[in-house]
């Protein structure tokens, strides 16, 4: 990576960082130099009761819906008739008071370290909120916003710190570090006892709550030059997503590398006492790719649903995170460490009372390191019919000697290839 220096615009410091670093530097310095007192601080609880006063929902799921008919006259056309937002205006913290022991009961896992899962929960939901923030005040005389805003996609989640502390507070914070015409990418950071745990990019958009169709935000206005750096990121930020949905294995051949690859491993296969293109061995050391699948089935119940009336992002997250993590735990024989997520796309909203289907599959191993696939689909119960929901790239490490996986088929061998370039993509291998 190339290297150079970030300056914190509220005192001047400079602080020298890699590329991947530059766009939490702001956020760290604006967090060290927030003057609210952490005990005034809300907590992740108190956001989430925040954001339901901001879309107007109801007490409990028994209760009608609001109705949201007469909002719609509130969204604009055009963009310039609303005014930009700084940075500043969207910088938003919240604490996870996990010094509580009794709130602690719902963060801590059996070897009493911070559930990963849980985290994503809380994530999704400031993520939402510095959206609704950046959007503020609201223009409707009942306080509640014109706008639906959701989590689109999860760009990356880049984790500092494998095993955190549960018995320490962590503090979340962050910002829009880039807006377009009705999306918004969100960067946040986690830090224990002024320690970064992890750093995320969120992207969420903004939509009309009747129609579903997009709705126009405010723009984001760079001040500094830090903060032009960091806008200019997001543009090329965008622009990299759209490259690589091109460059999917679903769009386009392997490359001729990818091409040899694949050859080699099916060579390797090929019991070459047979002569025979259909006999398959099993090289020493390496386990079918099509073993490694685990899987679940989730009734979606009220208790999950979201301020929008459908099952909240963060719980998806976190149930296809433990469903990864607990086939990374099998396959692996050991308790794993999770290193890098990446693209966690939201392709559907999942209603209220569907059926969720998720199911994993461990997809290329490199030396000590190795990539979970978990694919979530929506299945209807009145139906039977289903469409995918989500797709989820974990990345995990383990100590000790695991096994590779090897492809049989011409699609395993495709989701082995994608596994290989998300891990190799992610630097975890450095």
């Amino acid at each position: 990576m190339s290297m150079g220096c970030s300056v914190c615009h509220l005192c001047r410091g400079v602080v020298r960082c890699s590329t991947l670093q530059k766009k939490t530097i702001l956020l760290s310095c604006q967090t060290k130099h927030m003057t609210q007192p952490m005990r005034n601080m809300m907590s992740i609880v108190e956001v989430r009761k925040d954001l339901q006063k901001i879309v107007g929902q109801r007490g409990t799921f028994s209760d009608d819906k609001p109705d949201r008919s007469s909002l719609h006259s509130h969204l604009v056309d055009d963009q310039t008739k609303l005014a930009p937002r700084l940075i500043k205006d969207s910088l938003h913290s919240a604490v996870i008071p996990l010094s509580d022991k009794y709130f602690r009961e719902k963060y801590i896992n059996a070897y009493r370290n911070v559930r990963f899962g849980q985290l994503l929960e809380n994530l999704d939901t400031l993520a939402v909120s510095i959206a609704y923030h950046h959007n503020a005040p609201l223009v409707t005389d009942t306080g509640i916003s014109p706008l639906s805003i959701v989590t689109a996609m999860v760009d990356e989640v880049n984790i500092r710190q494998s095993v955190i502390d549960a018995t320490q507070d962590i503090i979340m914070s962050g910002h829009v570090s880039w807006s377009g015409k009705s999306s918004l990418e969100i960067t946040m950071l986690l830090k224990q006892s002024d320690i970064p745990v992890l750093d995320a990019q969120f992207v969420m958009v903004a939509r009309d709550p009747e129609s579903k169709k997009s709705a126009i935000i405010h723009p984001l206005q760079p001040v500094t030059e830090e903060e032009k750096k960091m806008f200019e990121a997001g543009n090329r930020n965008k622009i990299r997503r759209l490259e690589e949905a091109k460059e999917s294995l679903f769009e386009t051949s392997p490359s001729v590398e990818e091409s040899q690859l694949v050859h080699k491993l099916f060579q390797d296969t090929l019991d070459a006492r047979s002569k025979s293109f259909h006999t398959h061995v099993l090289p020493e050391g390496s386990v079918w790719l099509e073993s490694t699948k685990l899987k679940n089935c989730i009734v979606c119940f009220p208790e999950q649903r979201n301020i929008h009336y459908k099952i909240f992002g963060g719980y998806l997250m976190r149930k296809g995170f433990e469903l990864g993590y607990a086939n990374a735990c099998v396959f692996s024989k050991r308790v794993p460490r999770v290193v890098a997520m990446d693209d966690i796309i939201f392709h559907c909203p999942v209603p209220v009372g569907s059926i969720l289907l998720m199911s994993s599959q461990i997809s290329y191993v490199e030396k000590q390191h190795f990539t979970c696939r978990v694919h979530a689909e929506v299945m209807d119960p009145r139906t039977g019919e289903s469409r995918t929901s989500n797709v989820f790239h974990l990345m995990f490490a383990c100590d000790g000697n695991i096994p590779n996986v090897m492809p049989k088929t011409y699609g395993e061998s495709m989701l082995y290839l994608d596994g290989r370039r998300r891990l190799r993509r992610s630097n975890t291998l450095l």
